[in-house]
């Protein structure tokens, strides 16, 4: 003892001249960590949300986790919280004794018996066997901790969400608390401790918010954030391999999982987009019996059509390929009350997508503005009378000539009628140009005679190209069939030719397709650098339709691009987004990711890694579940898909 009291002094000695010893200058003004990344500043003046002063003004509403469900399934319970977007989640978790969980055990068992006495004597029923099976519950517990096989936590859980406005973060406050509604969790703003419970948030493990929550040790495991990394489904075919795992990615497109067949690739200029879809096209057509047709804005495909044993089919100003846009087919729609097939004919809605078409061609290169309402309403009565010139009304049997019913069909192979032309409708145009008598309609009809006679064949028009009847017929059970618009004028004359032939495939490919997904087809509709399209109102409306009518016709719609910004800038085309379930990100430009990161919440790491990665590396997105994917097609794949002259030429050489 007296020598552990004489050691003591010296070093109180040594505390004490440690203490007055100065601080150096350079010690002095050397920044610490929490320097270097704090904000220029908080102000925490509303009790409800933080605001946090950088280049960019954000706003934070922190926020704890009020109330739990009974009991919590892995991953789902904070699932919804911790993929939500711009959201931190922490989790406090603190063991609790076996001998104090014991005692409180003990003491809950004995209130629960007394409550239920009381409950008894007073003939409540219900809540008398309600607290016995709590009681039991509370005993089994208590014996698993006893016996080693259990343990008791205190948790407390605190997220921050961000935003750039007080408007978002309501709205997203919302969101969050609709989403977490769904597992019986409860959260609560923080109100009026905004700026301590964001530092409970911050990693200095310090929770300055006790809202806590009692775990047994199987309830605790549910709010760990691992997840999975694998993605894809049981069978399918393999796309590519799992970059984290290194295990193959199953996918298919059709699966059940899915809420709908549609997907978009979105990657800078030799990301890989066409390697990607190829591989994806060759690989379904040869292991699932899957059906596509490309949109070929590149003259890419055609290889591909010409190894799987399809058909490359080329529209331009020199081909003697016709496809009229008037061409109309009947549709079997199933009844949704008796579930029975029946053929219509839906002249209707045909009568719209010509319109349409021809709004586009007449409004030009140019998108001008005297094209309007009156316009659309000449042009759309033309085409109706077209169609009544003929006798084609809803009646199936009144496509055919001398109105064969489906009775003779047997006896006699039913010949369909020459459709309405552009330059039949033009000709009608002339016609009631020159009866008009109402002064409003004046200038409509001398503008369409001016525009478009450059469409009519009649007159040698320069891009006559879809006037006349179909000398092209798409064959059922084809493997691929390419139609390359590649030789077409590319400032209007393909976005052009990609709308009208997008209503004609629709006629023609994905109306053929029955309802009843045991009789339909799988079949895949490829729209190339769909870019294009988004500057044309009437494209952009059809490619919204189709994205959402392809599922019940058990059709997948798969749109590429280079420029998500135009699709991001264009709300318009924003169904095609949202009933896309599957989403493929190649490498990205760098002027592009941040507008991926806002609309797919991306965290920093990936948006990071999309600008880093390797061509043919991405994010794959399926659903809610993500995955980094590496594609790497065959060499014997690489002699039909690759694109890139100096691989193909190192190819052929090493082939020799």
């Amino acid at each position: 003892m007296k020598k552990n009291k004489v050691n003591s002094k010296p070093e109180e000695d040594i505390i004490e001249q440690k203490e007055e010893k100065p601080v150096r200058f350079l010690e002095k003004n050397r920044k610490t960590l929490k320097d270097l990344i704090a904000p220029a500043g908080i102000d925490a003046s509303d009790p409800n949300y933080l605001q946090i002063a950088s280049s960019r003004i954000r706003y934070a509403r922190s926020m704890i986790v009020s109330t739990i469900p009974r009991m919590c399934t892995f991953p789902e319970f904070l699932r919804g919280m911790y993929t939500f977007g711009d959201l931190n989640v922490s989790v406090f978790i603190n063991p609790v004794g076996e001998n104090t969980s014991q005692t409180e055990l003990n003491r809950t068992i004995n209130e629960l018996e007394s409550e239920r006495i009381v409950a008894w004597d007073r003939g409540d029923i219900n809540r008398e066997r309600i607290l016995a099976q709590k009681r039991a519950e509370a005993e089994e517990l208590r014996d698993q901790i006893a016996a080693g096989f259990n343990k008791l936590f205190d948790a407390s859980i605190v997220c921050t969400l961000f935003a750039y406005s007080v408007e978002e973060l309501e709205k997203y406050t919302e969101l969050l608390s609709a989403e977490m509604a769904k597992n019986l969790v409860g959260i609560k703003p923080a109100w009026a401790i905004q700026d301590e419970a964001m530092r409970s948030n911050m990693p200095f493990l310090d929770n300055k918010i006790n809202k806590i929550h009692t775990f047994d040790r199987r309830s605790m495991s549910t709010v760990f954030p691992f997840f999975t990394s694998e993605i894809g489904h049981e069978k399918g075919i393999p796309l590519g391999f799992n970059r984290q795992t290194g295990l193959p990615i199953l996918f298919d497109n059709f699966s059940p999982t899915l809420t709908n067949y549609n997907m978009v690739i979105f990657g800078k200029s030799g990301a890989g987009k066409g390697v990607t879809i190829k591989t994806l096209t060759a690989r379904s057509a040869v292991l699932m019996g899957i059906e596509s047709l490309a949109l070929d804005a590149e003259g890419e495909y055609g290889v591909v059509a010409e190894a799987l044993g399809g058909v490359n089919v080329t529209i331009s100003p020199n081909s003697k390929t016709v496809i009229n846009l008037f061409d109309i087919e009947p549709e079997i729609v199933k009844d949704e009350i008796t579930g029975r097939e029946r053929t219509v004919l839906n002249v209707e809605n045909k009568v719209e997508d010509v319109t349409q078409s021809l709004l586009t061609m007449a409004r030009g290169s140019t998108r001008s503005r005297e094209v309007n309402e009156l316009t659309k309403q000449i042009i759309s009565e033309a085409v109706s009378e077209e169609y009544e010139a003929i006798g084609i009304n809803s009646n199936v049997d009144s496509l055919y000539k001398n109105n064969q019913s489906a009775m003779v069909k047997s006896r006699l192979e039913r010949e369909k009628k020459d459709m309405p032309t552009i330059g039949s409708w033009y000709s009608r145009i002339q016609k009631k140009a020159a009866e008009n008598t109402n002064p409003d309609y004046r200038f409509h009809y001398s503008y369409l005679i001016k525009v478009m006679r450059q469409y009519v064949r009649e007159y040698n028009g320069q891009m006559a190209y879809f006037d006349g009847q179909s000398t092209f017929e798409l064959l059922e059970g084809m493997p691929f069939i390419n139609l390359d618009i590649s030789q077409l004028e590319e400032r209007f004359a393909r976005p052009l030719a990609q709308q009208v032939l997008l209503s004609w495939i629709w006629e023609k490919y994905v109306k053929k397709n029955s309802e009843d997904k045991l009789k339909a087809a799988k079949k895949r509709v490829l729209i190339d650098e769909a870019w294009m399209l988004l500057p044309y109102p009437e494209a952009v409306d059809f490619l919204n339709t189709m994205a959402r009518r392809a599922r019940k016709r058990n059709v997948s719609l798969a749109v590429m691009s280079q420029r998500f910004q135009d699709f991001y800038e264009k709300k318009e085309v924003e169904a095609v987004l949202t009933s896309s379930d599957t989403k493929l990100f190649l490498a990205q430009d760098k002027s592009e990711i941040q507008y991926i990161k806002e609309v797919f919440k991306l965290s920093d790491g990936e948006a990071y890694f999309l600008t880093t990665c390797q061509r043919g590396e991405g994010l794959l997105k399926v659903g809610e579940d993500t995955a980094i994917i590496a594609i790497q097609p065959t060499k014997k794949e690489f002699e039909f898909i690759e694109t890139n002259l100096n691989k193909l030429a190192a190819l052929k050489s090493e082939n020799k």
